[in-house]
């Protein structure tokens, strides 16, 4: 515990100074440009690997899993029956934008990677630098098939389970989801920390960051299903354009998701800088 203490308070005074929120907001941004065009990559590229029937199939068990209130059902089946059959010259246009999250991750990171008042270093250098950022996350997006296939398996399984109607199977589906979640994202965020950041932690460092930051990742995407059920109109403050609501709505649970990602690598490198101060020679490497 008295490590943890000190972990903690390191890293407040490395975020002292810094606007988490404000940065994690400006992060999101990137985000909700890249989410849609990643979805339509990653979800083209499983087709031409299991083929279009069966994502749909598998679409449509994971649209039975999520709660009925918000129709989320509806928005994943219908973003899988238009992805299987995108064009190859649209998917390889959809890479611009898709990658544009790491870009976005890169200069989120680069705020947080020094401690106040430290200047921080620059995040890219110049258009190239932009665009050698988006070439290294290129490669979470060509292996995230994977990770979704994982989701989509076990989708018919929590349909049984969450059919059943009991309180212990409901239990069970929330547990397999959760932990489901954490294997998917936990890698990605150990990739992230340790290839996008502008400064780079060690491997140790990256592994325990990247699958503590996971598991508080896996929770609130729980939190996220758990916000879809919720039976609210949410086009009412916007009007009764339920469309913007539900934009709103995503948006701001994107700008959760990054704030912990965005959080767990000023944790990740305070990690390093700790075990540095044991191993000397073991320094964190920056570029």
């Amino acid at each position: 515990m008295t490590f943890l203490r000190k972990l903690f308070a390191d890293v407040h005074a490395r975020l002292h100074g810094h606007d988490l929120f404000l940065v994690s907001a400006g992060v999101t941004f990137y985000a909700a440009i890249a989410l849609v065009p990643s979805l339509v990559v990653v979800v083209r590229l499983l087709a031409a690997v299991i083929g279009p029937g069966q994502v749909v199939e598998l679409a449509d068990a994971v649209g039975r899993a999520l709660p009925e209130a918000q129709g989320a059902g509806e928005v994943v089946r219908g973003l899988a029956a238009t992805a299987v059959d995108v064009r190859w010259v649209a998917v390889l246009v959809a890479l611009v934008p898709a990658t544009v999250y790491g870009e976005g991750l890169r200069r989120g990171f680069a705020r947080v990677s020094v401690r106040h008042p430290e200047p921080a270093p620059p995040a890219v250098r110049g258009r190239i630098g932009s665009w050698k950022v988006r070439a290294k996350a290129l490669p979470l997006l060509l292996l995230a098939p994977a990770g979704f296939l994982a989701v989509l398996e076990v989708a018919p399984f929590l349909v049984r389970l969450f059919g059943s109607g009991s309180f212990g199977s409901s239990a069970l589906a929330v547990y397999v989801a959760l932990n489901v979640d954490w294997l998917v994202v936990s890698p990605v965020l150990v990739y992230v920390y340790k290839v996008l950041g502008p400064v780079r932690p060690g491997w140790w460092a990256a592994l325990w960051g990247g699958y503590a930051t996971g598991a508080f990742v896996s929770g609130f995407l729980q939190g996220f299903v758990l916000f879809l059920a919720i039976p609210v109109d949410l086009g009412a403050p916007f009007g009764g354009y339920a469309q913007v609501g539900g934009a709103v709505a995503v948006c701001l649970w994107l700008w959760v998701f990054t704030a912990l990602t965005v959080y767990g690598y000023a944790v990740t490198l305070e990690l390093q800088r700790h075990r540095d101060a044991r191993t000397p020679h073991d320094a964190v490497s920056a570029v």
